[in-house]
C-alpha cells in the first residue's frame, strides 16, 4: 500500500535518516521542500531520487519510533523494551498501567504492542514529562489508544483493571501496595530501576506481597562489526541500563 496523508515515515541515505509527516502539497523537511504527491506514490522500501541524492523511503518499525522520540527524560532503551514485552506477555487487546512517561519511548513501544483493541493507560507525577509524552505519542498518532493521568503512583486512584503494570520510578516498592490491586489476578508486573539496592527492595516487597515467579536480570547488548577480511565485536556496548524485576499477581 502506498504511504497515506497523515503517516509518519522516514527517508534515509544509508547514513542519516530525516524524518516527515506525509501530507498532500508542498512539504518542509531538513533538507529542503518537497512534494507531498512524490512520497505518496511509493510503497516501503522504495526510491526516491531528492536534491541530488538517493533516497529510500521506510514506514518506522517500533524500535524506529522509539530512537526519534523527542527527549526530555532518559529513555528506555528497545533491548530492555522488547524484554519487557516479551516477559509480560503484552500483547494485542491488553490494558497496561504505566507508571513514569519519561518521554515515551516505553509508552510508544507498549501502545504498539497493544494495539488496535488493546490501551495504555500512563500515571505520571510530572506534567513536564506527560506532556513531552504526549506531544510524541500524538506525532506518531498513537494518542486513540492511550490515556495520561498525572498523580503520585504512592496514593493515586486509578480506575483501571490492567493485564499488566509496568513501573519506571526511584522507590516502587512504596507504590506496589497501591497499585497492585489494579493488577488483574494472575497480571505481571515489572520494575525498572538503574541500581541494585532498589532491586533489592523491589523484590523483598514483592515477595512479601505473595507475588510469585519474582527475578531481575539486566540486558547486555553488543553489535558486532562486519567489514571484508575482519568480523569483531564493537568496541562500544551498549552496556548497563536497568536492572529489571518481573512478578505475577496470585489471588
Amino acid at each position: 500500500m502506498t504511504f497515506q496523508n497523515g503517516e509518519y515515515i522516514f527517508m534515509t541515505d544509508g547514513k542519516t535518516r530525516h524524518w516527515l509527516k506525509v501530507s498532500e502539497g508542498m512539504m518542509k523537511i531538513s533538507i529542503g521542500t518537497i512534494d507531498g504527491s512524490r512520497i505518496m506514490e511509493l510503497d516501503d522500501g522504495q526510491k526516491l531520487s531528492f536534491a541530488g541524492r538517493e533516497f529510500t523511503l521506510f514506514r518506522p518499525g517500533t524500535a524506529d519510533l522509539m530512537g526519534a522520540v523527542e527527549r526530555g527524560a532518559q529513555i528506555v532503551t528497545p533491548k530492555d523494551a522488547a524484554t519487557i514485552i516479551m516477559n509480560c506477555d503484552i500483547k494485542v487487546g491488553d490494558t497496561v498501567l504505566e507508571v513514569g512517561a519519561g518521554s515515551g519511548a516505553l509508552t510508544t513501544a507498549l501502545i504498539r504492542a497493544v494495539m488496535p483493541t488493546g490501551n495504555v493507560h500512563t500515571l505520571e507525577l510530572r506534567e513536564d514529562y506527560a506532556e513531552k509524552t504526549g506531544k510524541n505519542i500524538r506525532r506518531y498518532g498513537l494518542d486513540k489508544f492511550w490515556k495520561c493521568q498525572i498523580g503520585n503512583a504512592k496514593d493515586a486512584k486509578v480506575d483501571i483493571v490492567a493485564d499488566v503494570l509496568t513501573m519506571d520510578m526511584p522507590d516502587p516498592w512504596l507504590a506496589f501496595e497501591n497499585l497492585s490491586k489494579n493488577l488483574r489476578a494472575g497480571g505481571r508486573i515489572c520494575v525498572y530501576v538503574p541500581n541494585m539496592n532498589q532491586v533489592e527492595d523491589s523484590v523483598r516487597k514483592l515477595r512479601e506481597m505473595n507475588f510469585i515467579e519474582v527475578f531481575a536480570l539486566e540486558n547486555i547488548q553488543r553489535e558486532i562489526e562486519v567489514h571484508p577480511g575482519g568480523v569483531r565485536p564493537s568496541f562500544g556496548t551498549l552496556g548497563h541500563t536497568a536492572y529489571l524485576i518481573f512478578g505475577r499477581k496470585i489471588y
